[in-house]
């Protein structure tokens, strides 16, 4: 549907600002789209498959490691492609839908955040309960002129 005074061929657009609430958002979205130019491990992308939301997103930097097949992946700069599998999923329920319940799969796998916390509270427990001086270099190392 269009509404008045959207260009044809236009979808109205509506930028937030900041928000708290971005996994109600994404829990009503159709869809989520990430067209960056690099990424390493885009947090949007990974909020978007854990709450099942189909993802568009560009295959660059971690993006298609992160994602793997649960994101329809374009090249970056490319913005007929971005527009084809923006429309594609939307004429496409089924799609859209296999797409989702591929992401949530995907994102079921990675750590969360308490197990990220819990894995770094323990690698500190072990490092404070080493032996002291256990992390100091040897002195008669070879240097390699960093600091």
């Amino acid at each position: 549907t269009r509404r008045s005074g959207t260009p044809a061929g236009r979808a109205p657009v509506t930028l937030l600002g900041h928000r708290t609430d971005v996994a109600d958002l994404l829990a009503a979205a159709d869809l989520a789209v990430v067209t960056s130019d690099w990424e390493a491990r885009q947090l949007f992308a990974q909020e978007a498959l854990r709450v099942g939301v189909p993802l568009v997103a560009t295959a660059v930097g971690g993006l298609p490691e992160l994602v793997g097949d649960a994101a329809a992946l374009v090249p970056a700069g490319d913005v007929d492609a971005v527009d084809a599998a923006v429309r594609a999923l939307l004429d496409d329920p089924q799609a859209r839908a296999e797409l989702g319940r591929r992401g949530a799969e995907r994102a079921a796998t990675w750590p969360t955040e308490a197990d990220t916390v819990a894995a770094l509270a323990a690698l500190y427990a072990e490092l404070a309960a080493a032996p002291s001086g256990a992390a100091t270099a040897d002195p008669d190392a070879p240097r390699t002129g960093h600091r």
